[in-house]
């Protein structure tokens, strides 16, 4: 049952993240953009991280997919507006060629991956859920969680600078 649900799972990631990139409408591309981070949350969900899966569709499918859709929207792109984009053949040839190039990396590192099998005498199924996961996160990962608030902050507190408006500053 597991498995067959892990491979509806991957079967509607692979589907909808290729509509994402395939889909001529913007809005489409958003909304299978949300369908695959659902179909993502639920692969976690699979590896027993219920944490790591309500935080993806709180943060990702809710509130960034929902700015991509209102900015979208506010642009109102309509096919008469955009001049049609015309693509060479030399750029076809070279997109085909990276993502080749990026097909053949991915095999040569997966090639020797092996999955591991199931041990029931090791099995911890408390491993994903919340306690444990603050637990490692303060204790073994402290430093590296302090420098990454820090660097929040800063990142926070220059964009409050960069769209301040000072007295008599005008933008263009």
């Amino acid at each position: 049952m597991t498995e067959n649900l892990f491979y509806f799972l991957a079967s509607l990631t692979l589907l909808c993240a290729l509509m994402v990139v395939i889909s001529k409408n913007p809005v489409h591309s958003v909304l299978f953009l949300i369908i695959t981070f659902f179909s993502i949350s639920g692969h976690y969900i699979l590896l027993n991280a219920q944490f790591l899966a309500a935080v993806n569709i709180i943060v990702y499918a809710g509130a960034i997919m929902v700015l991509f859709l209102f900015v979208i929207m506010f642009l109102n792109q309509s096919k008469g507006s955009m001049p049609e984009m015309k693509t060479s053949t030399l750029s076809k040839i070279a997109g085909t060629i990276a993502g080749g190039m990026l097909f053949v990396v991915m095999i040569a590192a997966l090639k020797d991956a092996s999955v591991a099998g199931l041990d029931a005498d090791s099995y911890n199924s408390q491993i994903g859920m919340v306690e444990n996961l603050g637990l490692i996160l303060f204790r073994d990962y402290l430093l590296p969680f302090e420098l990454a608030s820090v660097l929040f902050l800063v990142a926070m507190v220059g964009a409050v600078m960069l769209g301040k408006k000072e007295t008599g500053e005008q933008h263009f």
